[in-house]
């Protein structure tokens, strides 16, 4: 009896801690994807446009920030459809980005930190369309893993680079050469993919675009073209950033401690730049997302491909932008697990579509297997939303589950498990002695009164702590993993902040 990928996995995952395999049950699965019962039809293509750390909310059609422009991302809402309550079950780069890939949650692939590798023998999405005639492409970020940008598995075109990249002459791998090319990361990655549709595809078999860029990443560097463009706009602070004692009002001790560290506004990046200025040279080098969007899909209506070919722009997880005197992700607050998702396929998606339903990153790999008529494999976690996408009415989840492990690299956040409803958020942290969270996300969406004390809440924490539980035994979810130290440790405080 063959074992399945998933069981691969979870064996190699055990192996890092040190525990015995041999009394693990083995599963069997369907390791590839199978052609499902409406395979006969045409399938789309799909372009999946990534960005990195680009928050949910920051988009010109939600108004947040007031000032700031993205027409093709608002075209994308306006003409396709809006996820509105798109979360990622970690978030952070490498977990996120292998959980696209996989299908699957980071404890069952494994790639759980931004230093961990891709376990050998994982299977990502695009290794089944090739398998199914489908041609493939990766353009832009891996970052699954140490900083090689050495060619994956499942993709025909090839062009990345290595751990973050840079933002200005970017050094590529181009299908194993390496390229040094002049300008901003953005608009190369973009010629890139135009290119590859333009001269490689085969116009008689369908194919799968991943554009996957480094921005909206730190340090931001805007295209010159875009530097200054909001240097003298007014910026708009959230309530729960400043010190006061009615914003730490029942708030976890170590979320006030992060205040002053790498991750928190009193001492960001260690003072590698100042709050204002990181805020503007983000919203400054988004614009270039947001105009390769444009052309992606200018390209496509130019050579007749807008109707049979699904666009699909998501961001691998939000961001954090003061909001509880914190910057960055990691944590399971709104602006950091929820994510910015847009869908728009003229021939499919009903104009201005406003989707409610709780989508995860987990859900991309078995949507667009499920646009190429193939169901997804019993590895994966996720399901598709492709119905959803199309107007159908079908069952679905009622709640999204969450997991963040401990990183002696950044060690301001505690190992995090939660779930998340359309009204209630269940925070768990494990290894600290600290308290939980309980939000009420209708009547407290900025997420400053914690529940957890509250005795009208109790039936519902333990109901919601029993849920978050039954999916971690289900899904194989019960180790806290354990990886070897490497790299640096980001524990500086900044003397000046320290408060008694």
């Amino acid at each position: 009896m063959k074992e399945s990928h998933t069981t691969t996995n979870r064996r190699e995952f055990i192996k890092t801690l040190g525990l015995a395999t041999a009394a693990l049950p083995i599963a069997v699965e369907s390791a590839f994807a199978q052609p499902a019962s409406n395979a006969g039809r045409k399938p789309r293509n799909v372009i999946f446009i990534l960005s990195d750390d680009h928050r949910y909310d920051f988009m010109g059609f939600l108004n947040k920030p007031k000032f700031l422009e993205t027409p093709n991302m608002d075209r994308m809402a306006r003409e396709g459809a809006y996820i509105k309550n798109a979360t990622v079950s970690t978030a952070l780069c490498s977990p996120s980005r292998a959980s696209i890939l996989t299908g699957q949650y980071a404890h069952k692939h494994g790639v759980v930190d931004n230093n961990t590798r891709v376990p050998e023998g994982t299977r990502f999405f695009p290794q089944d369309l090739q398998k199914a005639g489908w041609q493939t492409a990766f353009m832009g970020k891996w970052h699954m893993g140490g900083s090689s940008d050495e060619p994956r598995p499942g993709f025909d075109k090839w062009v990345s680079f290595r751990g973050q990249g840079v933002y200005f002459d970017p050094a590529f791998n181009i299908d194993g050469k390496r390229v040094k090319r002049e300008g901003h990361v953005s608009d190369l990655l973009t010629d890139y993919a135009l290119d590859w549709m333009k001269n490689d595809c085969d116009s008689g078999k369908p194919f799968m675009l991943y554009l996957s860029h480094k921005a909206v990443h730190a340090m931001f560097e805007p295209a010159k073209r875009h530097l200054g463009k909001y240097e003298n706009v007014k910026l708009e602070y959230p309530k729960s950033m400043a010190y006061t004692e009615e914003n730490y009002k029942g708030k976890p001790d170590w979320v006030k401690e992060q205040r002053n560290s790498w991750h928190g506004v009193d001492h960001m990046y260690h003072g590698q730049m100042d709050f204002d200025t990181f805020y503007r040279r983000y919203c400054e080098t988004l614009l270039s997302v947001d105009e390769s969007i444009g052309r992606v899909i200018k390209y496509l209506e130019d050579n007749n491909l807008a109707e049979d070919t699904l666009v699909m722009y998501m961001g691998d997880n939000g961001f954090v932008f003061g909001e509880h005197g914190l910057i960055d992700k990691r944590h399971m607050y709104e602006e950091s697990m929820r994510v910015p998702f847009l869908a728009w396929c003229p021939g499919m998606i009903k104009p201005a579509s406003v989707i409610k339903e709780l989508i995860q990153n987990i859900d991309i790999a078995p949507t667009i297997l499920d646009v190429a008529g193939l169901e997804a494999p019993d590895r994966m976690d996720g399901k598709s939303f492709l119905p959803i996408l199309q107007g159908k009415k079908i069952p679905w989840r009622d709640a999204a589950f969450y997991e963040y492990y401990w990183e002696r690299n950044f060690p301001h956040t505690p190992t995090t498990h939660g779930v998340r409803t359309d009204r209630y958020k269940y925070i768990h942290y494990h290894g600290i002695w600290d308290i939980d969270e309980l939000y009420d996300l209708k009547n407290d969406p900025e997420e400053m009164k914690n529940l957890i004390d509250s005795p009208k809440h109790q039936k519902l924490i333990k109901q919601l702590n029993k849920r978050m539980f039954d999916w971690l035994e289900k899904t194989d979810g019960m180790l806290i993993p354990l990886r070897r130290d490497s790299g640096g440790r980001a524990v500086e405080r900044n003397p000046d902040k320290i408060r008694k």
